[in-house]
């Protein structure tokens, strides 16, 4: 039986959260800056906070992101079966960080009031880039910046809403290394992992942790100034990996370095305290490769 919980979206501060009701608290006002920019955090059956994994920077800290359907050419999503190499506990990590790193970004988005980031994975040598639809979803002007530092202008040329995914193009790039995504029957519970990405906006960052469970649910009830909803993702990856804001749309990674997951949420104790509590969830590989199949058939279309 798969847990309930929420999931977000768009927002700079959404993550999921998994904890008991809470005791009783008076009505949540949701943080205010000096030009009245407001985040506005998911909710979770039980009170307990979901908030999307996006990092707020620039002068307002608000919600951002950006939809475009701009056409590109197709490009193909490597997969892999699933590999028979091992890891075992003591065994260096830093061979597979130095592997995937490359291949993980920083996707960005900017307004005249406020920005905010999370993170991406390259799908293509000529910089078409793999995050998060709530990363993006909110409106600006999007750039990605490499490993390396480099940062260039972006657009968004897909987007997929079911799924909480979306494609967005770099321009003048070339050379970059593609990530390479495993397949759902090589995942198990209690398998190392590695979360890739910028959380807080720290770039370039790597946790690690275990797959904690398969096929979780999370529903979202999402608060926005201009009205609400709710959504739910389902079939996810429960990790204990540290995910924050920020991580949105990065890499969960496995020991041979396939993406076995893109980070997408995490469960928080309360809406105040949005730190990892070692409860995190990725939209599992599976089925990533086929909405970013989709994503390119309609673009190309």
């Amino acid at each position: 039986m798969t847990d309930l919980m929420t999931r977000p979206t768009g927002s700079d501060e959404h993550y999921d959260s998994v904890t008991p009701p809470p005791p009783p608290a008076p009505p949540f006002v949701p943080p205010q800056d000096g030009n009245g920019d407001r985040r506005w955090p998911r909710r979770v059956a039980g009170g307990a906070a979901v908030l999307a994994l996006i990092a707020a920077g620039g002068t307002a800290g608000g919600v951002l992101a950006e939809r475009y359907l701009i056409d590109h050419p197709t490009t193909t999503v490597s997969t892999t079966a699933a590999s028979t190499a091992t890891v075992t506990e003591g065994d260096d990590l830093a061979a597979i960080v130095k592997q995937v790193q490359p291949s993980v970004v920083t996707v960005m988005v900017d307004t005249t009031r406020s920005s905010s980031l999370g993170s991406g994975v390259v799908l293509a040598s000529n910089g078409l880039i793999l995050t998060n639809n709530h990363v993006i979803e909110g409106g600006g002007t999007v750039s990605v910046r490499l490993s390396s530092g480099q940062t260039v202008p972006a657009s968004v040329v897909a987007t997929d809403t079911t799924h909480d995914l979306a494609l967005v193009q770099a321009t003048g790039l070339s050379g970059l290394t593609p990530v390479t995504f495993g397949t759902d029957d090589s995942v198990a519970v209690g398998d190392t992992v590695l979360a890739f990405g910028a959380p807080l906006g720290l770039e370039n960052t790597v946790t690690s942790g275990i797959v904690s469970a398969l096929d979780r649910s999370i529903n979202t009830a999402t608060e926005s100034a201009t009205g609400g909803g709710s959504e739910q993702l389902g079939g996810l990856l429960q990790t204990d990996a540290a995910i924050n804001q920020g991580n949105s749309g990065g890499a969960l990674v496995d020991l041979s370095g396939h993406v076995i997951g893109i980070n997408v949420a995490i469960a928080t104790a309360s809406e105040s305290d949005s730190g990892s509590i070692g409860v995190g969830f990725a939209i599992p590989a599976d089925t990533v490769v086929a909405a970013v199949k989709q994503m390119e058939a309609n673009r190309s279309s």
